[in-house]
Parts: structure tokens; sequence; C-alpha cells
């Protein structure tokens, strides 16, 4: 059985990939039953659109796979803390489980909407946190 640090070693990978596109370094995958069936990376540079986030494409991509948008039996894993859009979009979609790396102050759901998830909805946070912190670290200070 993988382990959450596995499953968030891959959300870290399409955060590379949106790094390598310059965009901003976050990435998610979603699981199923012990299997990756969707993955995100932020391409909102790219798509020229705001919702762009890696949760709301792998939200997208999942909810296609399974014919289906209630994802109740997923887990999303995210290199960051969603935000209040996204948050919204997981509590739609009533994802069992959410996974985040690094806590973000100044967007996260958990200080502006933290009761947007659904009411089952787990939380585990700080998984990899300092290699999902300093991706996001390094990015803002190559762009200053």
């Amino acid at each position: 059985m993988m382990t959450d640090e596995y499953y968030m070693r891959c959300a870290l990978e399409q955060a590379r990939q949106a790094l390598e596109r310059d965009e901003i370094p976050i990435g998610a995958v979603v699981v199923c039953e012990g299997r990756i069936i969707a993955r995100g990376s932020n391409m909102t540079e790219m798509l020229h659109d705001v919702t762009a986030h890696a949760e709301m494409l792998a939200i997208t991509s999942a909810a296609s796979l399974l014919h289906g948008k209630y994802l109740t039996q997923c887990t999303l894993y995210v290199t960051v803390e969603p935000c209040v859009m996204c948050a919204g979009a997981i509590g739609w979609a009533q994802i069992s489980r959410v996974v985040y790396g690094a806590s973000d102050p100044k967007r996260g759901f958990t200080v502006f909407a933290p009761k947007a998830l659904h009411p089952r909805t787990q939380v585990a946070a700080g998984i990899l946190e300092e290699e999902c912190a300093a991706l996001m670290r390094d990015f803002f200070q190559s762009k200053r």
C-alpha cells in the first residue's frame, strides 16, 4: 500500500512540471482505491484562466474518468493548501480526504473558509511540508 508521502511526491512532480512552464509550482493528484486517476498542475498562465488551479484540473479530470461529479471514494493530494475556490470545488465534489503539504496563510481555505469542504471530508496537513514550501518560496524569490 502506498503512503501519503508517496502520493505527495507524485503531486510534487506535477508542481515541478508547472515550474518548468513558469507557472506557480502547485501540483495535485487524485487517488481512488490506491491508484492515481487524475493529475493536475497550475496552468493559469498557459490557459489565461484564473480558475486553472492544479486542484481544479485534477478534480475535473477525475470526475470525467469516473463519469460522475462526486468523488466520494477519492483522496486529493495537493502540494499547497487549497484556496477558497478550490476548497469549494472539493466540497461540491464531496472528496472524502484532502492531504496537503504547505499551508497558505495568505490564501488558504483554513483561514478564509474553514467550512468550505464537505462535512465528512478528512484533512491531513504538513505532508512533505518543507519540500512543498521550498518550491513556492524559491519560485517567488526568483520573481523578485
